[in-house]
Parts: structure tokens; sequence; C-alpha cells
């Protein structure tokens, strides 16, 4: 039987025959490593949940010894770290590593066997181990949506299911700092305990837990505030109204102010203490008002390249003064990475680019220049209902190549939220585990490949067609992104309004194809595929709007099916289910800033259908 194997190995060596999992047979550990008993207790969950029964987990081995897991630092091994050996053969299967790490490592893999094969495995000899060490996931809790703790902890369970061993999630004010309550007040934030609870479940699962603070840029709600105003280049924008598009765009912190850099400093201390991680991420990135508003007589006379610099400086100064190895977000610095010898040796930069076609230039120049750095892909899923899956592919396939390429220490996949993180969660996880893959040895698979693996490992999909599918829904002409910058800027390209019908086509072929490959996929992963069925349902009735909307501004004709008040309605009702979704993993946060858009364009739809209008009067009339 042929069994997919998620990061693909260092070497597999297939032997004849085959082992007969026993139900009577029993898990034994070798107690050198103190973590051995999870590890067994995880491989039993999933024999359990694949094959049907369970095994007892023994400490010294017996007769009736199926799977024995232990230590054997005195081994040949090449890598020393995460390295294992797996050994199926007819009588038992032998998984061993030089350490905890690699029997962790090993495990997962003989998991994913498990719950390929069931009970009858192949035999076979796994030899494997990592090229790149640190091995990432970066994921948004700031702009729109925090995650449970419970999905968290999944999170972090599947990560380590695919070998990523560091997590990152990124903070601006959805962490409940004590009295910086104007700052948090009407969200839903990250406690103290619920950062404890979550590094302590990650270490467990062989995961750095690292904290990543905004410290310099992209501190909006913070610098809206009356009591931090002050601090910001342009205290004046604290009193426009919210947008998602100016969250994005300003914010930065006022250099010229000492009382800036203390407050900065403080907001490090604070959040630092919550974790054992050696690494601190001050971010840093996008600073787009730098120079302009507060600070601006003060570049005049340094430069702002100079002024940037200088805080960074500081800052990371400040994380190594505390024992921490600093990271920075490396945007702003690739324009001059010459200065990144004035920054603390130990300075890590996050080297990132999104683009399908991202290039290796900004790696390779920092190369050059000497500074430990991290190459950054992303998952594609912001601004969209559905993520944009083949150019998350093509985009992480890249930056791990190029890690591996130009010396890079690790690899830090990332999943934003602008604009609200309006695409649910679990939508990430197939640029998830093309991270995975790909950063554990930078060995790439062809993109229809990984995606039938995924399908199947993850899915459960015995079709091996459903990553492929959701890779080919289109991008939209109007979509989530275009919706906000419409309401909020008024802003319209006519090329945008005129794919629509293809869109919609293309939208609803796939919506078919879904449903008849559900029966294909395993229950446990069904209820998972099947919640796409409401992304495309949202991603057709965006495009319907878009109709309207371009008729209103350029005159064009779209795909006009019914009246724009019965639109208004179908919008509403598509909500309620996207609401129900959201609430599922997600506490509230700021899914009432998303319900804003949605009923303000069911309002705008119904404000131009005047037969619409007349029937809510009639309807009032007879209540």
């Amino acid at each position: 039987m042929k069994v997919y194997m998620i990061p693909k190995p260092y070497s597999v060596e297939e032997k004849a025959g085959e082992f007969l999992l026993p139900w009577d047979g029993v898990i034994t550990v070798d107690n050198s490593c103190g973590e051995s008993y999870f590890y067994a207790c995880l491989l039993k969950q999933e024999i359990r949940e694949s094959v049907g029964f369970s095994l007892d987990i023994l400490a010294q081995e017996t007769e009736h010894t199926a799977v024995f897991m232990g230590l054997n630092p005195e081994g040949e091994w090449e890598n020393g770290k995460e390295e294992y050996l797996l050994e199926v053969t007819q009588r038992k299967i032998r998984l061993t590593a030089p350490c905890g790490a690699g029997l962790i490592m090993g495990m997962q893999t003989l998991r994913q066997i498990i719950r390929q094969a069931k009970a009858v495995i192949p035999c076979m000899r796994v030899r494997d181990y990592p090229q790149i060490a640190n091995r990432g996931y970066y994921l948004d809790v700031t702009r729109g949506r925090i995650p449970k703790l419970t999905e968290l902890k999944k999170l972090v369970e599947k990560l380590s299911f695919y070998k990523i061993n560091q997590l990152q999630i990124y903070i601006e004010h959805s962490f409940l700092f004590p009295g910086l309550s104007e700052v948090w007040r009407d969200d839903t934030p990250l406690t103290a305990e619920d950062i404890l609870e979550l590094e302590r479940h990650c270490r467990k699962h062989h995961i750095d837990l690292v904290p990543s603070l905004s410290s310099f840029g992209h501190l909006y709600k913070v610098l809206r505030t009356r009591t931090f105003r002050h601090l910001g280049e342009f205290p004046q924008m604290a009193d426009e109204p919210f947008g998602f598009v100016d969250r994005m765009l300003h914010h930065t912190l006022n250099v010229s102010k000492e009382e800036a850099l203390t407050f900065a400093k403080e907001m490090i201390d604070r959040y630092m203490t919550l974790f054992s991680s050696r690494y601190f991420n001050l971010c840093a990135d996008e600073t787009f008002d730098l120079g302009k508003g507060e600070s601006k007589e003060l570049a005049g006379e340094k430069g702002t390249r100079r002024l940037y610099l200088d805080f960074v400086r500081e800052l990371c100064n400040h994380v190594v003064s505390r024992g921490k190895i600093p990271m920075f977000w490396g945007d702003i610095i690739r324009s001059f990475p010459e200065a990144v010898s004035e920054l603390p040796k130990e300075t890590i930069c996050l080297n990132w680019g999104y683009d399908a076609n991202e290039g290796p230039e900004a790696t390779q120049a920092f190369a050059r220049s000497g500074i430990r750095q991290y190459t950054c892909p992303g998952v594609n899923g912001w601004n969209h209902l559905i993520p944009r899956i083949r150019d998350s592919y093509e985009n992480i396939r890249r930056m791990c190549s190029y890690a591996l390429t130009y010396g890079a220490e690790g690899v830090l996949n990332t999943d934003w939220g602008d604009y609200g993180h309006i695409n649910h969660p679990d939508f990430s996880t197939a640029g998830m585990i093309y991270g995975a893959a790909f950063s554990w040895r930078g060995e790439t698979l062809p993109f229809e490949e990984i995606s039938r693996q995924i399908s199947l490992l993850e899915y459960g999909d015995r079709s091996e067609s459903l990553i492929t599918l959701l890779a080919g829904l289109p991008e939209q002409g109007f979509g989530w992104r275009q919706a906000v910058n419409y309401l909020e800027k008024g802003n319209a390209d006519k090329e945008m309004f005129e794919k629509t019908a293809e869109c919609l086509e293309e939208i609803r072929r796939a919506a078919g194809e879904l449903c008849r490959i559900l029966p294909e996929i395993d229950s446990s992963g069904r209820e998972r595929a099947a919640a796409y069925l409401i992304g495309m349902r949202g991603m057709e009735l965006l495009a319907l709007t878009g109709s309207f909307v371009g008729e209103k501004e350029f005159g064009t004709k779209g795909a006009q099916e019914v009246s724009k008040g019965v639109l208004a309605q179908r919008l509403e009702e598509w909500f309620y289910d996207y609401k129900a979704l959201w609430r599922s993993t997600s506490r509230e946060s700021e899914l009432y800033r998303i319900q804003n858009v949605v009923y303000w364009y069911a309002d705008l739809l119904r404000g131009a259908d005047g037969s619409q209008i007349n029937n809510n009067k009639q309807i009032g009339k007879n209540l």
C-alpha cells in the first residue's frame, strides 16, 4: 500500500511484507526520555481513532510489544536534533532517536502512516532529519479574529503533526495588558492565563511559542486612545472613524518623543515575562507614517532611515539586555540592508515576501549583509474568503528554497488578518502544510502531487482532489478587499466588474464539484470540507453585489439575476451562517466590524431598489 508522509522523509526504504497491528499488543516506551509517555499517548489515541482498538502503554518490552519508542543517543546519527529512525518489520515497529525532539518527529510520521494504512502497515525503514532548523507558523490574532484557546491548542497539535517547531501569534492590542483597558475594552482579548496555558501545550508538542508584539508601527488602537494618542505621528487621526484601510496604513510611534521609546520597552517587558522562548519578535514593520507627522522636523535633520534604525536598534538592544534574541520584520531595512551592521549581532531579520513570483533578491541582499534571517512566505488568505491556494504554493515553494540556498536559519510561514481576517482559520490549512513540507528539507513536490497528499492525509479525501478543486477558484473582480475599499474610500476600478459572469460560473462549478466529492471524504473531514461552501456562497454574493456597484459607478452590465432587495436578503441570510462558522472557532473579537460591512451593502442594495422599499413599507403597515 502506498502511504503519504508529509514532510517527505530523507530516506524511505520499502521492505517486503507487512505488519499486522495486533489488537492485544502494547506500546513500550523508554522512560529515559521524559516526554516518551506523552508521545505514546498521542500514538495510542491515533490508533484508537484510525483502527478502532486501544493499546496499553508499558515501560518494558515484552512479547506483546507492537511498538517500541526509545532513545539511542549512541547511534550513528547525522543531524542529532529532530532525527529519527523508524523501522517496520513483520514482527513489530521500532522507533528510535538521539533525543526527545527526534522521538516526537518519528512518532508523527508513524501516526501519518497508521492514519492511512490502519492496522495493515507496510514494512519499511524510514530515516529522517530536517535541513532547516527553525520551521515556524505565524498567526495574526489581532486584526479581526481572535481564536478560542481550544482552537489555538488544536492548531498547535496540527503544527506538531506536520513537524513545525515554532509558533508566533501576532499581537497589537488583543492581549489584556493590565492598566490598558482603554486599548482592549471593546475586544475579547487573550489573557495571561491563555498565553501560559498555550505555551505549556506548545512545549509538550515540541513547539517554541515565540512572543510577537507590535512596538513601532501598526499601533492603531493604542494610538487612537485618549491616553496614548500623543505618542503617535498623527495624533489628530485618533478622532477619525474606524477604517480597515486606515488601520493598515497609519499609526506609527513618534520617535522624537522619549516617552514613545519608554512605552514600547515597557510593553515588551510586560509581555516577555509570559514566555520561556529565547526569542522576541518586536515587529517594527510598515512604519509608513515615520517622519511625516510629529517627527517631520527631526527627519529633516537626520533622515527617515536614521530615525528608523536608531529606534529599532534601541529596541533590539533592550531585548538583548533581557537575555533574549530580537527578531524584526525586514520590509523597511530591505532598501538599505548594509545598515544591519549597526544592530546587535544576535538580531534576526524576518525577510517577508508574499508574491507568487517572489524573487531571491532580498534574501541574497540580507545574506550578503551578514545578518541572521528567516525567509517568510504566506498562506495568501488575507482579504479573501477562501485563500489563493495556488499562489500560496508557489510563494512558499520559492521562499523555502531561498532559505536553503542562502543559509537562512529558518522559515516563518505567515497567516495575516488584514481587513478583518474574514477567511475561516481552517481554510489556511493547505498553505500551512505547504510551509511544513517545504521547510523540512527545502525539497518541493509538484503542486498536484502535494495537493493530492494533503487532500487524503488531512481531510480523508479518497478522491484526493479537494485541494486542487479549491485552488481552481477564480480571482474575484469584486471581492472582500474591493468591497471594503469601496465602502471606506469610494475606490472602484471599472475592470473589476467586467468579469462577474465568468467569475460566478467558476464559483458555482466549484461548489457543485465539492458537493459531488463530499461522499468520498471521511466523516472526520467532511464537515471541514463542507465549510468551504459557505466561503463560496460569500464569494458568489459579493460578485453579484459588485455587479450592482459596477452599474452604479460605470454603467457596466453584469450578472443581475435577482432584484437588489432579494440580493440584500441573501447577503443577510448568508451572514447568519457565516457568524455561526466564526463562533465555532473564534471569540467575538471584531465580528461586528465585518457585520457592519455586510449590512452596509444590504442597506445600499435596498436603498437602490424602489420596489423593495415600497414592499417593506406595506409590510410595516400590515404589522
